[in-house]
């Protein structure tokens, strides 16, 4: 998960955060992520959603015509910001109705990261760590099904059809969560390098699977198992005795390989997570309407 060992492991590869943001600018992502061969007309929108404790800013995309299975994106710690937009994006031109979120809200707009900053920063990570102190299991379960909730009251979405929901880093609970409390309509998840899959609580995302409905996929990374190798066959064992599928697979990749604006960014394994996902979406959302 996002931590100081991420960072210390980011070190390593030698890359910096600000060499980074200099190489990839909106076009420099949009390069990394090609649309789909067969992808389809799309328009997005800033949007603002209400909840119990206020208003949670987002970003909305969709086909221009007809309606389609919403989808529900957690970013990772580092938030909404234009990568996230993009890879929605790249999601809508497949067919979808998707909404990516700023999981910070109660303390920030977003994007609240300048140029050069990261996660692996100490003085970012001080700034950003109250604000993940709020985001409690209550606090997240109550935002997803807020979420949810605004997804089928739109008009590009298919509420007939299934929902699925997806998280990186931190967001990888939170799909457990909102997967767990809106059982009546989720029916594929995501995560993608999670971090806190597993734990003691009765309330863990591990403890959550025999309420899940449809088909999963926890694509972890390599360094995030060789310090909790035991996690993956937790997952494997709940998702085995709940009789629900679930592909569970160890990445070689880095924490953090599926954002292209992170430092851990690996195209080849991001492109093979990504292929997986729009898989399970075909599998339990149905083909493209």
């Amino acid at each position: 998960m996002c931590d100081e060992h991420t960072a210390e492991d980011n070190d390593r590869a030698g890359l910096s955060r600000r060499d980074l943001g200099v190489a990839l600018g909106a076009a420099g992502i949009a390069a990394l992520l090609p649309s789909p061969a067969d992808a389809v007309a799309v328009a997005g929108r800033a949007v603002s959603i209400a909840t119990p404790d206020g208003a949670a800013d987002a970003f909305f995309v969709a086909p221009t015509r007809g309606k389609h299975p919403g989808v529900l994106i957690w970013p990772d710690i580092m938030g909404l910001r234009p990568a996230f937009e993009q890879m929605a994006r790249r999601l809508a031109e497949s067919g979808y109705a998707v909404l990516v979120v700023n999981q910070f809200y109660r303390s920030t707009r977003a994007p609240f990261l300048a140029a050069g900053e990261s996660f692996d920063q100490p003085a970012v990570r001080a700034r950003i760590m109250p604000w993940r102190a709020a985001l409690t299991p209550a606090a997240t379960t109550q935002d997803g099904n807020a979420f949810v909730s605004w997804l089928d009251r739109q008009t590009e979405v298919d509420t007939r059809r299934g929902l699925a929901v997806t998280g990186y880093c931190m967001g990888g609970p939170m799909m457990v969560r909102t997967a767990a409390a809106r059982a009546d309509r989720v029916r594929a998840g995501a995560s993608f390098h999670g971090g806190g899959l597993v734990g003691p609580e009765a309330d863990s995302p591990d403890k959550l699977v025999p309420q899940l409905k449809g088909g999963y996929l926890f694509a972890v990374a390599q360094n995030d198992d060789a310090r909790a190798p035991g996690d993956k066959e937790v997952l494997r064992a709940a998702f085995a005795a709940a009789g629900t599928p679930a592909e569970i697979e160890v990445y070689p990749a880095d924490h953090g390989w599926c954002p292209p604006d992170g430092r851990a960014y690996d195209r080849v394994q991001a492109e093979r997570a990504w292929n997986r996902q729009l898989a399970l979406f075909a599998k339990q959302l149905g083909d493209r309407a």
